[in-house]
């Protein structure tokens, strides 16, 4: 695990800037709130409000994250204010988060906007039970959330706008689909029972804290499409909560609540969220454990009985959410998987393609945002192919098929890098052996997606159990493999006599 955080390729320092620039962005925000007089708690709910913001919006372009950011306010401070007024009416608040979550779930068929929205409306609800809003703190709250929002946007889209020097890459959609078999109105179906259950146990353990089971069965939900996701989610937040625990017994209780000390434990965790949030779950999740029992010592209400009680509710939440993706309505991991592997191998077609015309000549085509969606592409295969190839996974011989399918990936991948860095010089540009290899790789693609569209008809279809879903993709991609080997031989392999400009 400590590998997989530290050693972790991070191209161009993104996550370094990303986690950086949080935390200056929450910084700021957090003074802003102090400078002007705002209490603990608006000081807190404006520091969650900014790191939303920082975190969640994730559209593909510079513009649409500023609109994204400016909306956030619309979709949470209505939720606060809701939330304040149901604070002593037990039922009725519980309904309304349930429905809350729901809503927040289901807007991600929208895309990265509907996702933050949701998110940011649904933490709004959750924020206000942990802080225990009252109606009488709205006015102050409201300025907290808008004066962090503003201070946040001014460091992410003005002082440090790192993402205008790369290029734009859309989040790709989950498979399609139409009522119930749409990927995102049954996750609202499984997140909404799933967070019942948890609300209605989590209860049973505290009548003060149950809210952290059902912010854990929201949690394990976000970024997951499959059964096999969830879980594996749900098992990684449950191992993050328990080393986080461990750590506050060493960090956040002798603390006591010191005012400086915990400051800076809180930055170290916020710059370790953004950095890790990328490629482990477990240590994102640590930080954030280690942050929440801070900010309970800095309120004044943390002892280690609470502590272990995070545990036990955060527990009851990935049980929630397991229950429910098993029972009700569940995803496949080999529907989802093989649309995934769909969608990364059209996407090496569309790189091929872009890297063909700019080898015959146009100056218009650019191979590399479509390199960079093929990233995105193979970071969700990884993502859906997880519980195949997790540690703990008793199915060895789809354990091994999963690994081979995840390093063909790999040679796709690297093969088109090294295609759209070729293509990007202009002494390359009319070598006519690049170009004809372009169109055997294209060809071949073509001719897999065609095949597994007739094979694997019916496995791309939400909630069906294909049998062997993953033998036809791994097939092709050998087949892949081989027609990429022989666009390797050209790349490496420089001619004779100079290549004309």
């Amino acid at each position: 695990m400590l590998k997989r955080v530290f050693v972790a390729p991070d191209p161009g320092r993104v996550r370094l800037r990303f986690a950086s620039r949080a935390v200056i962005g929450i910084g700021l925000a957090v003074a802003l709130c102090g400078l002007v007089g705002h209490s603990l708690v608006a000081a807190i709910t404006g520091g969650l409000a900014a790191l939303l913001a920082l975190f969640t919006v994730t559209d593909a372009t510079v513009r649409q994250q500023a609109v994204t950011t400016a909306l956030l306010p619309v979709a949470g401070l209505p939720v606060l204010a809701v939330a304040a007024v149901l604070h002593d009416q037990p039922v009725a608040r519980d309904l309304v988060f349930l429905a809350v979550m729901g809503a927040g779930v289901y807007a991600r068929r929208w895309g990265p906007r509907g996702h933050s929205l949701g998110v940011f409306a649904f933490m709004t609800f959750f924020a206000a039970q942990f802080l225990h809003t009252v109606p009488e703190q709205l006015p102050e709250l409201y300025a907290a959330v808008v004066l962090s929002l503003c201070a946040s946007a001014t460091v992410r889209f003005g002082f440090w706008c790192y993402e205008r020097r790369l290029p734009a890459v859309a989040q790709p959609a989950p498979p399609e689909g139409r009522g119930l078999a749409r990927i995102t109105t049954r996750q609202a179906v499984q997140a909404t029972l799933g967070g019942a259950f948890a609300l209605g146990l989590g209860q049973v353990l505290s009548d003060q804290r149950w809210y952290w089971a059902v912010g854990a069965t929201w949690w394990v939900f976000v970024n997951t499409t499959s059964r096999g996701e969830t879980l594996v989610r749900g098992f990684r937040r449950v191992l993050g909560t328990v080393i986080g625990i461990a750590a506050g017994f060493f960090v956040a209780i002798p603390l006591d609540g010191a005012g400086a000390p915990a400051a800076a434990i809180v930055a170290v965790c916020v710059f370790g969220i953004f950095y890790t949030a990328a490629v482990s779950y477990s240590w994102m999740m640590f930080f954030v454990t280690v942050m929440v029992g801070v900010l309970y010592g800095v309120l004044g209400v943390l002892d280690a009985s609470l502590l272990w009680l995070r545990v036990a509710e955060t527990a009851v939440g990935a049980l929630g959410a397991v229950l429910a993706v098993l029972v009700i309505l569940p995803v496949t991991t080999h529907a989802i998987t093989d649309a995934w592997i769909r969608k990364a191998l059209r996407c090496v077609h569309a790189c091929t393609a872009e890297a063909a015309e700019r080898l015959a000549g146009s100056l218009s085509a650019d191979p590399g945002p479509r390199v960079a969606e093929l990233d995105v592409l193979l970071g969700r295969v990884r993502l859906s192919l997880a519980p195949l190839v997790h540690p703990l996974s008793p199915l060895k011989a789809r354990k091994a098929r999963a690994r081979q399918v995840l390093a063909l990936l790999d040679d796709c991948v690297r093969e088109v890098r090294g295609l759209a860095s070729i293509a990007a010089d202009p002494a390359a540009s009319h070598d006519a052996r690049l170009s004809a290899a372009c169109s055997r790789v294209e060809a071949a693609v073509e001719a897999l997606l065609r095949q597994e569209s007739r094979e694997a008809k019916g496995a791309v279809r939400v909630g069906t159990q294909p049998g062997t879903a993953m033998d036809p993709a791994l097939a092709h991609l050998h087949g892949l493999e081989r027609a990429l080997a022989d666009l390797a031989a050209p790349l490496h392999s420089p001619p004779r006599a100079p290549i004309a400009a």
